[in-house]
């Protein structure tokens, strides 16, 4: 569905060329929900804009469905940005406009007839659960419930992909997960394609089947949730299942190994079966586990003591479906 190639953007600042974008390639399949994670300063903003067409992307292609986007006549860009949805950090409502006046808006851009929008209008705002609220005006709206008319909004147009920037940095915990919960809702209700473009690993973790880390402008991992959690060298996975930096202070003399284990062996009772097998006092120093693109992970560090048959113990975990990491305390 949405296919970006080598995508770079490079403006021109104070006599010098300022690479933002710098080779983006990526592919996220019709009615997956994509998260692109990075800091400030990663080329997110940029992205977004090169996406919407808002800026012209310096070379690279960006399509959807197959439509390369880039080449698009100034003329019909309104009509192509119409099959994309946007979903921003702050709704952006008109103060003077009640929450159905605001969805409403698009459709009267598009010249939609005044009663197949009334009937757009309260099925969207069923959609998102604020059928109750439609003669309300911003000001009378909760964070969340502005949030709610602004994704309504986004849908109005009917679009290919909903572009959600920074959907719930400005919302507090409990509002972020219902938010969280209504994009998944509506992914699966109208069979959108969703990019989340965020800087917090949680909507990752909540939302996302798979996921990009962009950083100075360029993708440094990607891949589907499951895939990226496995590899355990990589920044994705220790930012998806952490565990402490620094080991424990004044730890005795033995080996420290780091355990990740997936699916049905993430239920398993792998430390108790591996200390009755090897008659081990295995010492448990970290763990994290967690629910990640429909998978439940185990992140584990253990201690082992000095002498124990460390090539032993892995041939058993990795028999087990144990991915192994070891170090000397």
């Amino acid at each position: 569905m949405i296919t970006i190639t080598d995508l770079r953007k490079v403006y021109r600042q104070k006599g010098r060329d300022v690479v933002a974008l710098d080779g983006v390639s990526l592919s996220v399949a019709k009615g997956r929900i994509h998260g692109i994670i990075g800091h400030s300063g990663a080329g997110k903003s940029t992205l977004v804009r090169c996406l919407t067409l808002l800026d012209r992307p310096t070379s690279g292609s960006v399509a959807i469905d197959g439509r390369e986007m880039a080449d698009i006549s100034d003329r019909d860009l309104l009509t192509a940005r119409r099959r994309i949805g946007m979903v921003f950090q702050h709704a952006n409502l008109f103060d003077s406009r009640t929450t159905a006046a605001n969805v409403a808006y698009p459709l009267e851009l598009m010249g939609t007839p005044r009663a197949e929008v009334k009937e757009k209008v309260d099925r969207l705002l069923g959609i998102v659960g604020l059928k109750e609220f439609a003669g309300a005006y911003p000001a009378q709206l909760s964070g969340g419930q502005k949030q709610r008319v602004g994704i309504a909004r986004a849908l109005a147009a009917d679009p290919d992909v909903l572009l959600c920037d920074e959907p719930t940095s400005a919302l507090d915990p409990k509002t972020t997960d219902e938010i969280l919960e209504l994009i998944k809702d509506v992914r699966d209700r109208l069979g959108l394609t969703v990019l989340i473009i965020t800087h917090e690993m949680g909507v990752v973790k909540q939302a996302c089947d798979s996921v990009s880390l962009l950083e100075a402008g360029r993708i440094i991992e990607h891949g589907d949730l499951a895939d990226v959690v496995s590899d355990q060298q990589g920044r994705l996975s220790h930012a998806l299942l952490p565990l402490p930096n620094e080991l424990p202070h004044d730890l005795p003399p033995g080996t420290v190994m780091e355990l990740l284990y997936s699916g049905q062996h993430a239920v398993e009772p792998v430390i108790s079966a591996l200390s009755r097998r090897f008659n081990l006092d295995v010492n448990v120093l970290a763990g994290s586990i967690e629910d990640l693109g429909g998978s439940q992970f185990a992140h584990l560090r253990i201690q082992l003591p000095e002498g124990t048959d460390i090539p032993a113990i892995t041939e058993y975990l990795t028999s087990a479906g144990v991915s192994t990491t070891t170090k000397e305390a």
